[in-house]
């Protein structure tokens, strides 16, 4: 028996003209000025305080609201104008951005001060991404969400990857608050950008009397749950995340203490990370084409899981860019497959509780690989975090086998989008 998938023939690309290209240009601003600000914030934490533990709870401060408010942030995108939530919250992020700017230019920032605005700001980015993800079916059509996918993280990955990190010791020499006065302009723009969108009307079914944001979040979680292919999606890219929380927490330790190879060696280990993930976000519809999302799936994970085995027993620098290299390729066609196959399958009306299901568990995982690859760092030796990951990754890819799925979500089966057989 064979299910349906959208024919790799029917993706197209987005035109550039009209709510895509506002929505590209407003999605790079923003992650480029975040790139400043977040590459910026442990280095002032570090003139502030020597205390390791404040300087770590800044970081923190980035993930914990995620899993305390990102299934909220998702019932919330998918009850309000999604549109409208998103510039309201950049011009909020603006505001809140542009005070600690003044703050620092007058010597008043303090390290409660950072962990404030840490909080503050992904506390509003659960509602901002979620809507976001939400969004984007609105403004491109079905047959270009891959496409649209792909151009919007490539040119977030550019910007905040190989653009913005680069240039805050520039900015700093000139002054300590300009990285975060450039984030708070960017805000600004951003909103502009997407205030200014016109996107195609969703009908929504009315919600029922009485109905709770707990009400929507458990309708949320129990549709992803009975969507088995999203709920092996969800728990296949759980582990991943468990797995790069512990390769990114300690690959410092895995450079300098294994490798010996020093900073030029870590410089080079991120740089072939960024330059592999860019490269990803143009193999990652022509992988979805040929193989289909789920197979795309598969060759990504399989080839991260042979990727990080080169780095954790070859003892050279030059296996580790070559690894990182495979590593940030495959990880943007994960990405972007993951995201599309979550928007085409969801259900229009939960597509940001589904979206904040994925980031949330994606948020938790992180941290738990933090700790295991500091543990195993501690006692099996500085390589074994990437074998731990290659392991993980490894399983990921296996609890994905059984459920090839298809491509196509109802909605759009009764558009007449093109279906064929399922690959395997």
């Amino acid at each position: 028996m064979t299910t349906a998938q959208v024919a790799p023939a029917a993706d197209t690309a987005p035109a550039w003209r009209g709510g895509f290209g506002r929505l590209w240009t407003a999605a790079v601003l923003s992650r480029f000025g975040d790139a400043l600000r977040t590459a910026a914030l442990p280095l002032l934490a570090v003139r502030l305080t020597d205390d390791p533990l404040a300087v770590a709870a800044v970081t923190a401060c980035g993930y914990v609201p995620w899993l305390l408010f990102g299934l909220l942030g998702g019932a919330v995108a998918d009850r309000v104008d999604q549109r409208r939530a998103m510039w309201a919250v950049d011009v909020v992020r603006a505001l809140l951005v542009g005070a600690f700017a003044l703050a620092v230019a007058l010597g008043h920032a303090s390290v409660p001060l950072l962990i404030a605005l840490a909080f503050s700001l992904t506390t509003l980015q659960t509602l901002f991404d979620n809507a976001a993800t939400a969004l984007l079916p609105a403004v491109v059509p079905p047959r270009s969400l891959g496409s649209a996918n792909a151009r919007l993280m490539t040119g977030q990955q550019l910007a905040g990857g190989l653009l913005g990190g680069p240039l805050v010791p520039l900015l700093l020499a000139a002054g300590a608050f300009l990285p975060y006065a450039a984030d708070a302009v960017t805000y600004v723009l951003g909103a502009a950008l997407v205030a200014s969108l016109r996107v195609r009307k969703t009908s929504r079914e009315p919600r029922p009397p009485g109905a709770t944001l707990r009400a929507d979040i458990g309708e949320g979680l129990r549709a992803l749950w009975r969507d088995r292919p999203l709920r092996a999606v969800c728990g296949a890219t759980l582990l991943c995340n468990i797995g790069m929380g512990a390769l990114i927490a300690t690959l410092v330790l895995h450079v300098t203490g294994w490798l010996h190879a020093g900073s030029t060696g870590y410089a080079a280990a991120m740089t072939a990370y960024s330059a592999g993930s860019i490269a990803g976000g143009f193999l990652a519809q022509r992988a979805a084409r040929r193989l289909g999302r789920v197979r795309a799936l598969l060759l990504g994970g399989t080839v991260q899981t042979a990727a990080l085995v080169l780095i954790g027993s070859v003892r050279e620098l030059t296996a580790l860019v070559a690894g990182l290299l495979l590593l940030g390729a495959m990880g943007m066609v994960w990405n972007v497959n993951q995201v599309t196959l979550m928007q085409r399958r969801a259900p229009a009306a939960m597509t940001g509780r589904i979206s904040a299901a994925f980031r949330t568990a994606s948020t938790a995982g992180a941290p738990l690989g933090a700790l295991l690859g500091g543990v195993a760092a501690r006692s099996l030796g500085l390589n074994a975090p990437a074998l731990l990951t290659a392991a993980l990754f490894a399983l990921a890819v296996i609890s994905l086998i059984p459920a090839r799925p298809a491509d196509v979500s109802e909605d759009e089966k009764r558009a007449g989008v093109t279906t064929g057989p399922c690959p395997g």
